[in-house]
């Protein structure tokens, strides 16, 4: 079993959207998905309800969390996702314990930028592989990243943090598109090149997942663990 946390010390960094739409596309591609709101604001539960399916299924994550994964494990789900408080707490202690990635959302912004750095001592801390997203950034512009992005991958490899090499562009259809509880891949072409960073994130996922389990030697975006 696979088990994806998304965490971040900081909020508005995206986790509950991001968790949402890598969710959504795995249940897709392969239906043995479970997802977990171990967020007391409850965003993914809300989204959730507005689906008006249980075909995803979501679990409450903010008490037992560890029994539910481990019940998740005993069914045979072979993807979790979690989303987690920005504040330091139990849910997210129990969380990373289990993770087998840990995604750490971050906007390119200096604040969010300083705050990543706490997120990475805890899964350091917890020897734990983690990789940073850049989310809500600016557009590429004739296939070069934007100034925000550039400065915010020099400041990870400084700390020989992991970051994907992809991103996740500042798009308002992005989030608009979970509000009757749908994800950025129900919609038509103007949406299109939103799915397409969502599923480029995916495949990083697949191939990192893969290779922290020694069946992938390919590039991935964890490339250096938390270890």
């Amino acid at each position: 079993m696979n088990v994806i946390v998304f965490a971040s010390r900081k909020g508005g960094t995206g986790k509950s959207t991001l968790a949402a739409h890598l969710a959504s596309y795995c249940f897709k591609a392969s239906g043995s998905c479970l997802l977990i709101d171990a967020d007391p604001q409850g965003s993914l539960t809300l989204w959730h309800h507005m689906r008006g399916s249980d075909a995803l299924i979501l679990k409450d994550g903010t008490v037992g969390l560890n029994d539910t994964i481990e019940q998740a494990r005993r069914d045979g789900v072979e993807w979790v996702f979690i989303d987690t408080p920005p504040l330091m707490s139990d849910e997210i202690s129990e969380a990373i314990s289990h993770a087998t990635l840990i995604v750490i959302p971050t906007r390119p912004a200096i604040f969010d930028l300083n705050a990543v750095k706490e997120t990475i001592d805890v899964a350091t801390l917890a020897n734990r592989p983690y990789a940073v997203v850049l989310n809500g950034v600016p557009p590429r512009r004739l296939g070069t990243e934007s100034p925000m992005a550039a400065f915010a991958r020099r400041s990870f490899a400084a700390l020989g943090a992991p970051v994907w090499s992809g991103q996740i562009t500042h798009r308002t259809n992005l989030a608009m598109s979970l509000n009757d509880g749908g994800t950025i891949d129900d919609g038509g072409m103007e949406q299109k090149l939103a799915a397409e960073e969502i599923a480029g994130l995916w495949r990083a996922i697949e191939n990192s997942v893969d290779a922290i389990h020694g069946v992938y030697a390919g590039a991935a975006m964890h490339q250096k663990a938390a270890a």
